[in-house]
């Protein structure tokens, strides 16, 4: 990011006075916000979309995959999912199908090119972390990813059915 970019520029204590009360969900919100942009760039040299990736890790975790069972999994609106795949598809990174065991459900795959593209989102997602942890020794980011799980679990009880699916992720507490 650029230092005259005014979402950088602000130091952590010129807090809106409405979010005094809440320091932590403001910086929450900032570096959440800041870490999507980051990603995103890293994904559009791939030529995704931000969440694209979570939908293609899900299929090369599970392999071909009922499309309703994709939207509960990832937790989005039916009509985003849909949107996304559109878009993969037209890339040639997923391919859709009518499931044998139902004509009326769809699967849905990675191509051989979705499964190419595996290797390269690993990689930008590894340099997106190290470029995000950098400064920190291995014991803080140990204690970030297990505090971060902890949170998680936490706004997954605040959220409840809107979250989605809200499975305990690796490092929670």
């Amino acid at each position: 990011m650029p230092e005259n970019d005014p979402v950088c520029s602000a130091p952590a204590e010129d807090l809106p006075s409405a979010a005094r009360g809440g320091p932590l969900s403001y910086a929450l919100s900032r570096v959440a916000r800041l870490h999507r942009i980051a990603a995103g760039r890293r994904l559009r040299e791939l030529g995704l979309y931000p969440g694209q990736e979570f939908l293609m890790m899900a299929l090369w975790d599970c392999g071909p995959v009922r499309q309703s069972a994709l939207i509960q999994s990832l937790g989005l609106d039916p009509s985003t999912v849909t949107k996304m795949l559109q878009r993969l598809e037209q890339c040639g990174h997923v391919r859709r199908r009518p499931d044998p065991a139902d004509r009326r459900a769809v699967l849905v795959e990675a191509t051989e090119d979705g499964e190419a593209l595996r290797a390269r989102v690993e990689e930008a997602w590894s340099r997106l972390e190290e470029d995000s942890l950098t400064g920190l020794t291995p014991a803080e980011r140990a204690d970030l990813v297990r505090l971060l799980g902890r949170l998680e679990e936490n706004l997954c009880h605040e959220a409840g059915e809107e979250a989605g699916v809200c499975a305990p992720q690796a490092g929670g507490a």
